[in-house]
């Protein structure tokens, strides 16, 4: 991206000056060489966000920002529904609810080292992974709807984890408002065997040491202390999701002509948050959320059978368990007043700041975990949010390292044999079920993590708790 084309706020933030049909400004978090590798198609993106009705205060892209459906990867945008504010399919993404949960040990690497590669492949069988992966659990559509409506909270109700999970997950592992009615026959059947399954491209599960401390009173409140062994991993609604978002994109489409809104590209359809489309597809999304926070608590029951074959007394506990593909109602204070405003959170993390009584009361006084993957055989982190990323971005972070390289190219560039072997010399022993998406997953095909956490935290918008170095990693 052209840097000539920003206004220079800070060494961190840049402007995108109102211009045009542009309601708010455009706002990019991201270092001068971050800027610089970003492709064009971020500030256009960017800048039709910032065109959309009721928008509030700026359209957003964080360090990791780069090309998306409709809104940039990276993108967050929130919208005021009394004031004509809208609710967009491309501000979710397909992959609805994708997002990560760290789990914590009381293992060191040492002791996990001893039976590392026989942990890996057990968890690989364990743990359905790749296109189309299926599991035990076979869900009637009557069953699925409890699913959908009660997330995290139905796993736990049929034997998959404790009670105690719930208080670590982003709205108590359920969101309320979902209404599977609103879901199609075709989603669900393809949703009814997926429920405890990693799926594929960028979905991993690692099992990670924790390198580095960087603010010893908040690792200690999230648990966490150096040498410790973790286990993270990032998925999302599966076949649900996807089918929810190619249902309503022409639902959208049709209801932004009937309400006469610009759309500046087709894949920014959206329809007012107040109409029937709207509020149709906000309860079938919030469907995606439920079902995504069921499908990662049913991995964790998942590895913690899995560990207790190695180490019988270890007890796996959520550290937290954050979404980055969301909207999400939430309240904000806008021109010193609060408000309820529609968040997009498009490839971007929920960061609350300290003193939100939404988050555990174990983490209230120092603010919420912010879990952010690297690529596969990079660090990791874990930060906390600020509150001046509250008022910055919306309480909002960045969720991983972000390509540089389509998949296409990827897999043009790399081999999926010597990816895994320069790992293993590393001491990283790497499963997958593809070489191809072991490819198109390759390290050097993602912006450099580090670079990316240096920016979010310089701008204020989150601060550096903890590093995270992989010790093995399965991929879909």
């Amino acid at each position: 991206m052209e840097l000539k084309k920003l206004k220079k706020i800070s060494d961190y933030e840049w402007e995108i000056p109102k211009s045009g049909d542009m309601r708010v400004r455009g706002v990019i978090f991201a270092s001068k060489e971050l800027i610089e590798e970003m492709d064009e198609k971020v500030y256009e993106q960017l800048s039709n966000v910032a065109s959309l009705p009721g928008i509030v205060r700026a359209a957003i892209a964080m360090p990791d920002a780069h090309w998306g459906y409709g809104f940039p990867i990276g993108g967050v945008a929130a919208f005021d529904p009394e004031n004509d504010g809208i609710i967009s399919v491309g501000g979710v993404g397909y992959d609805i609810s994708c997002g990560v949960r760290t789990l914590t040990t009381p293992l060191i690497k040492e002791e996990v080292e001893d039976v590392l590669e026989e942990l890996v492949d057990e968890l690989f069988e364990t743990i359905p992974a790749g296109v189309g992966s299926e599991g035990e659990i076979k869900l009637s559509p009557s069953k699925l709807d409890e699913v959908l409506e009660e997330g995290a909270v139905w796993a736990i109700k049929k034997g998959y984890g404790e009670w105690e999970d719930l208080e670590y997950i982003e709205e108590k592992g359920c969101v309320k408002g979902a209404d599977p009615d609103k879901v199609s026959k075709e989603a669900k059947k393809r949703q009814h065997r997926q429920v405890g399954t990693l799926g594929s491209g960028n979905h991993y599960l690692e099992i990670q040491y924790v390198a580095e401390i960087y603010d010893a009173k908040v690792a200690e409140a999230f648990g966490l202390f150096k040498n410790q062994v973790v286990v993270t991993f990032h998925c999302g609604s599966r076949a649900l999701g996807h089918q929810i978002a190619t249902d309503y994109l022409p639902v959208l489409a049709k209801a932004a002509r009937k309400y006469g809104i610009p759309i500046k590209e087709k894949e920014l359809v959206c329809a007012p948050i107040k109409s029937p489309e709207g509020e149709s597809y906000f309860k079938a999304m919030l469907c995606g959320i439920n079902c995504a926070l069921a499908n990662r608590q049913v991995i964790t029951h998942l590895v913690r059978e899995v560990f207790r074959d190695f180490f019988p007394r270890a007890h796996l506990k959520v550290l937290y368990d954050v979404s980055h593909n969301t909207c999400k109602v939430e309240t904000h204070i806008v021109n010193g007043k609060k408000k309820k405003l529609y968040v997009h959170r498009k490839g971007a993390t929920r960061a609350w700041g300290p003193g939100r009584k939404e988050l555990p009361l174990a983490y209230q006084e120092v603010g919420q975990p912010v879990i952010i993957g690297g690529s596969m055989g990079t660090a990791s982190y874990i930060l906390v949010g600020t509150k001046e990323g509250e008022e910055k971005a919306f309480s909002s972070a960045c969720h991983g390292a972000g390509r540089t390289m389509s998949r296409h190219q990827a897999k043009k560039s790399f081999r999926a044999d010597k990816i895994v072997e320069e790992l293993r010399k590393r001491g990283i022993i790497v499963r997958g079920k593809s070489k191809r998406g072991l490819a198109e997953e390759a390290p050097d095909a993602y912006k450099d993590v580090n670079e990316v956490i240096e920016a979010t935290c310089k701008a204020g918008l989150t601060k550096k708790v903890a590093k995270l170095i992989p010790m093995g990693c399965i991929k879909g």
